[in-house]
């Protein structure tokens, strides 16, 4: 792992241990890769019945006799491992209060070290555990400096001529909280890439549609997919009937069916890009795991890899952990969801769930093979009986033996 981590393109709150400094872990003084400077808008201090006290994030991994559980999940009665011992949670508050705080990236090979004579444990890669992509693909993914940068628009591919592209937006209120984002994806050729991302947490919603429709004018009129829960539906509108964008993508409700995208629906049931449903949301995590992990779609983009390791499972769904933000993650998965509506494989000529499968179809095929044939005493022309005598089966062999002459 850490040759790995020493090839990547880390991020630039990472300093690497080039001194090969040890720290302390339960197998004693052993390697770590770095330290990476986190920052956060709330942290928890908990006090231990040992004395010991610790400032770590809500999400921050900590050594149980139970497992490794999260700082906010721990109670009175789960046991935690120190240098010294097993102690117990006396109190835990949370501070909203802004706050750097500092983890250990792959601490020896079992991830444990202390913190305060407290176990703790870091995971893979920067970030959480629970994440909806794998440690082990995230690890793997590098950043690249894009080609063009401006006040949150980032090119990483200029548009070429006779390509498709897709855009699928994620609107905030522009109050500094959450970001308004979009990301602009090739789907031209498979596997798909991320050709260029926006991220803004200043921009109101009403200039929002116009930086959307230039950034879809330049990539030849690039298809639009909007979320439009809260405010996402006055940006949508704003595109189709004010600007007159000509390739927003609507969904109509079709009953079990849910949403289904298309272009120039009509009726009550209509509406100006996807509603973040559940079961949207669910598909559409489903479908960004898998091309994720299965390199179906390329990206190199900081602010993305940097969301996905903090997009962990909440209860039955995803989200960011708390003080981080997953806009573009949403994006992602707003794409994710949209690869697979017959819309988008009649605009593309591209069957993703097809092409994934036939690309694995040889493992599944064994996979699925049956174990082959026992034999259980039998040959291919006789067999044994329960008394021990073999016969021979031969259908057309010398059977002379079964007559007797009178001379």
């Amino acid at each position: 792992m850490h040759k790995i981590l020493n090839n990547m393109n880390l991020p630039d709150t990472v300093v690497k241990n080039h001194k090969n400094i040890k720290i302390l872990t339960p197998n004693g003084y052993e390697s770590f890769f770095g330290v990476n400077k986190i920052k956060k808008n709330n942290y928890a201090h908990l006090i231990f019945e040992n004395g010991k006290e610790l400032k770590c994030s809500l999400d921050h991994p900590l050594s149980t006799i139970e497992g490794i559980i999260k700082a906010k999940d721990l109670d009175k009665n789960t046991e935690i491992l120190t240098k010294s011992g097993g102690t117990f949670l006396k109190s835990r508050r949370v501070v909203k209060k802004d706050i750097e705080l500092f983890d250990i990236v792959n601490s020896g090979k079992n991830h444990l070290y202390y913190t305060n004579d407290i176990v703790s444990h870091n995971c893979e890669f920067l970030g959480s555990v629970d994440t909806l992509i794998s440690g082990a693909k995230l690890s793997t993914l590098t950043q690249e400096r894009p080609i063009k940068s401006n006040a949150g628009f980032d090119i990483y591919e200029n548009p070429k001529e006779d390509h498709q592209y897709v855009i699928t937006v994620d609107v905030a209120r522009g109050v500094e909280i959450d970001y308004s984002a979009f990301v602009v994806f090739d789907i031209t050729t498979f596997p798909y890439r991320v050709v260029a991302k926006y991220k803004n947490n200043e921009i109101k919603p009403m200039m929002f549609p116009y930086i959307i429709r230039d950034a879809g004018k330049v990539y030849n009129d690039a298809y639009l997919l909007c979320e439009i829960n809260d405010v996402g539906d006055q940006v949508a509108s704003a595109l189709h009937y004010d600007l007159e964008y000509p390739n927003v993508l609507m969904c109509s409700m079709r009953g079990r069916a849910g949403q289904i995208v298309g272009q120039g629906f009509s009726g009550k049931k209509t509406q100006m890009g996807v509603k973040m449903s559940k079961n949207v949301k669910k598909v559409g995590c489903i479908n960004l795991k898998a091309i994720i992990e299965e390199e179906k779609l390329i990206f190199n983009d900081y602010d993305i890899i940097s969301e996905l390791t903090t997009f962990v499972q909440k209860y039955s769904s995803f989200e960011a952990e708390e003080g981080c933000n997953d806009d573009l993650t949403m994006c992602l998965v707003i794409f994710a969801w949209l690869i697979v509506q017959d819309y988008f494989k009649e605009m593309t000529d591209i069957d993703v769930r097809k092409r994934l499968y036939e690309e694995q179809q040889n493992q599944l095929e064994q996979d699925m093979a049956p174990f082959g044939f026992i034999i259980d005493g039998r040959e291919e022309n006789n067999f044994v009986d329960s008394d021990g005598t073999r016969w021979f089966t031969d259908e057309y062999g010398d059977m002379s033996y079964m007559w007797e002459y009178n001379f």
